[in-house]
């Protein structure tokens, strides 16, 4: 069900910010829209700093990219539990998005073009 999906190259330039430090940053980010839902960006793995980021035991499954994992990060002051997820294996056409995290915004967590 690709055709529900839509994957593209993010433009510019990306970051993500949490806790006063540029956690990740690309200018190879994809793009992935979803029905009527906001747009989310996936970053690649190789441009994320994964020593903050700690594996959690949560999962998810969608209908239409398949199992999720979780990721929780380390700031200086607390932990931002489960704020990023990946599909490891994602349903097929979706591959774009392999090996890269995605992240829930909120007022500790930033995902911006700069």
């Amino acid at each position: 069900m690709t055709g529900y999906i839509k994957i593209h190259k993010a433009e510019g330039t990306w970051t993500v910010r949490a806790g006063g430090a540029v956690l990740a940053e690309t200018r190879n980010a994809v793009e992935l829209n979803e029905g009527e839902m906001a747009p989310v960006i996936y970053f690649p793995r190789e441009d994320i700093a994964m020593s903050f980021f700690d594996a959690s035991d949560l999962r998810s499954n969608c209908p239409h990219k398949g199992e999720a994992t979780y990721y929780s990060i380390q700031t200086k002051s607390q932990t931002l539990q489960d704020v990023a997820w990946s599909y490891e294996d994602p349903k097929p056409g979706l591959e774009a998005i392999k090996g890269h995290l995605a992240f829930y915004i909120s007022d500790k967590l930033a995902v911006e073009r700069v």
